[in-house]
């Protein structure tokens, strides 16, 4: 698989989040959106960004982006980690890594000598048609939504 990269056209999804109706990049098309794929509900890092994301949120929507955050973890799994953290962000579930493999961020993994698959942290900036405006690899959480947010109002 090709890597994608700032420019491309995002591959469409169709997701689970939530009790509502699944979400889709057609459905959200006309707005910018952040994905930020994660590796697991409430593991230290991945509750960092959360929280970094959804304290954000207002600033985000006056950029006129929309946060999606994905994981292969359960809707179940997405409930908890919400409840527990008090996040109101959207929290997508591909369990079955269809979309994960498509934005090539499910990826050998090395930890501790042992090598294992699992999702790379990474953030992608779509623009309102659908395009990807920008692309963070390998993400460190510190300072990130900021920099993301930047880049969202720029756009």
């Amino acid at each position: 698989m090709t890597q994608l990269e700032a420019g491309d056209q995002a591959p469409d999804f169709n997701l689970p989040a939530g009790a509502a109706e699944p979400i889709s990049l057609h459905a959200l098309r006309g707005s910018k959106i952040v994905l930020y794929f994660y590796p697991k509900d409430d593991t230290d890092g991945c509750a960092a960004e959360a929280i970094a994301f959804n304290g954000l949120r207002a600033e985000f929507a006056q950029a006129g982006a929309q946060i999606i955050g994905i994981s292969p973890d359960s809707l179940a799994s997405h409930a908890k980690f919400k409840r527990k953290r008090g996040l109101d962000l959207t929290l997508a579930s591909d369990e079955a890594r269809t979309m994960l493999e498509a934005y090539g961020v499910w990826k050998e993994k090395n930890m501790y000598g042992r090598k294992f698959m699992g999702v790379q942290r990474t953030t992608m900036l779509i623009d309102a048609n659908g395009a990807i405006a920008r692309i963070w690899r390998k993400v460190r959480v510190p300072g990130h939504a900021g920099e993301v947010l930047a880049a969202a109002r720029a756009l």
